[in-house]
């Protein structure tokens, strides 16, 4: 049975990309384990170490107790969101306890401009590349246009990119 982490890099309740990952977790397997991060940290700071903050330590252990890590983010202004990349620098400490070493993650990104996000979505696979997590290159999970994407139960109404999103799954399962 594989354990899945999924970590929304939006603090907003209605968040699109908070969505996309309900989604795909509605098309996972019976039998597969979730868990949902919770990102709303202090701001990263070297002097908080020493009393390193309960959410941050739980957030690391989330991510060394799952299989797989699928995450989405949004876009702000062409980059990464600041909740998310506080939560990447969070979990990559303390030093010499990197908890993405060798951790399989997806990166997907919504948005309801055309490039869906694309810029954040390669910001956040570079910090991944540094830190030594095995990020998954295909398929590359980027949807553009999503005002109208989802039904009132939060189901995908557009085909196209529910095929593309058990496609995800399924290749983050098979990893």
């Amino acid at each position: 049975m594989s354990h899945i982490l999924f970590i929304s890099g939006s603090l907003r309740t209605d968040s699109v990309n908070t969505k996309v990952l309900k989604a795909m977790e509605s098309l996972l397997p019976t039998g597969t384990a979730t868990t949902w991060a919770n990102i709303n940290l202090p701001l990263f700071n070297e002097e908080l170490e020493a009393d390193f903050p309960t959410d941050a330590e739980t957030l690391r252990q989330q991510i060394l107790a799952a299989d797989a890590i699928i995450i989405a983010t949004p876009e702000y202004n062409r980059a990464i969101s600041g909740a998310l990349k506080n939560a990447l620098d969070w979990a990559s400490r303390p030093y010499g306890q990197n908890a993405w070493a060798g951790k399989k993650v997806l990166v997907c990104s919504a948005s309801p401009s055309g490039i869906g996000g694309a810029t954040a979505n390669y910001q956040v696979k570079q910090s991944l590349l540094h830190l030594n997590a095995i990020v998954i290159g295909q398929p590359e999970v980027i949807i553009g246009h999503t005002f109208g994407l989802f039904a009132d139960d939060g189901t995908v109404i557009d085909e196209t990119n529910t095929t593309l999103l058990q496609a995800a799954v399924d290749t983050i399962l098979a990893t």
